[in-house]
């Protein structure tokens, strides 16, 4: 009977540690397939890393997630999370009024201002009247598209449009373009690289517009998708807590890039 018993319970705690671990919940994390350093980037061996990887990565392991990058195009990016393929987007997405048409967002996970970088020795600044009458490069399917096509394309400028960050900021390094407008973070990893403080400088950052620039970034969502979103928010609110996102974030930022 005791030998019984205790098959009974052998089994039972087999049974219990097998539900225990198949528990984390899979999610197909979003990442823009493109390059966008110090946020994401594929190192030489296709392992991505960068802060918003860092990000998921603590964020994940609080919610109890087990969470899988799938690179996307950028310009595809919410067609994906509509239709299934994938499940979440961390990829620096603004949250905006437009977007919230489509999808849902976490809370934001960090904010930064907009910037506009230009060649070192023009002096311009970053207003429509400093940049009247040159060639600003943007990524396709931005908030710095809608942007620069607003306040700098309706004001004189053209704007052009690239698929990746890198391109535009090439295209400023080979002089074919005058400026490049993007996040200030983005643009600040540029002008520490080597291709970079050679050629070019910040010429400030631009008004700011929460209709169009949003209102700090979050994790893309299905709409409806509330059990998620309430696990990835309150691991958001408790990874800024407990020190884990000011421990990661000082390898890359001497500020709180959280934000106001």
């Amino acid at each position: 009977m005791k030998s019984a018993l205790k098959t009974i319970a052998l089994a039972a705690a087999i049974g219990l540690a097998a539900v225990s671990g198949a528990a984390a919940q899979q999610v197909r994390v979003g990442f823009a397939a493109e390059p966008y350093p110090p946020f994401t980037s594929p190192d030489a061996s296709g392992n991505w890393e960068g802060w918003e990887v860092d990000f998921m990565k603590a964020m994940c392991a609080e919610a109890k997630l087990d969470c899988v990058i799938t690179p996307v195009a950028w310009d595809g990016i919410i067609p994906a999370l509509t239709s299934n393929k994938i499940d979440a987007i961390i990829g620096s997405m603004s949250i905006t009024a437009e977007r919230l048409e489509t999808i849902d967002f976490s809370d934001k996970y960090y904010n930064t201002p907009t910037g506009v970088i230009g060649p070192k020795g023009v002096a311009f600044d970053a207003t429509p009247e400093g940049l009247k009458g040159k060639t600003i490069g943007v990524q396709v399917a931005t908030i710095h598209q809608v942007y620069a096509n607003k306040y700098f394309g309706e004001n004189g400028a053209t704007v052009k449009e690239y698929q990746t960050q890198d391109e535009a900021n090439n295209d400023l390094a080979a002089g074919r373009v005058d400026a490049v407008q993007a996040d200030s973070i983005a643009l600040d990893a540029f002008l520490s690289s080597e291709q970079g403080a050679a050629c070019c400088e910040k010429k400030g950052n631009v008004k700011d517009d929460p209709d169009i620039l949003g209102l700090g970034v979050g994790v893309g969502l299905r709409k409806g998708d509330t059990e998620l979103k309430d696990k990835i928010n309150a691991a958001i609110k408790a990874i800024r807590a407990n020190g884990t996102y000011d421990e990661f974030s000082k390898k890359y930022f001497d500020f709180d890039v959280y934000g106001g």
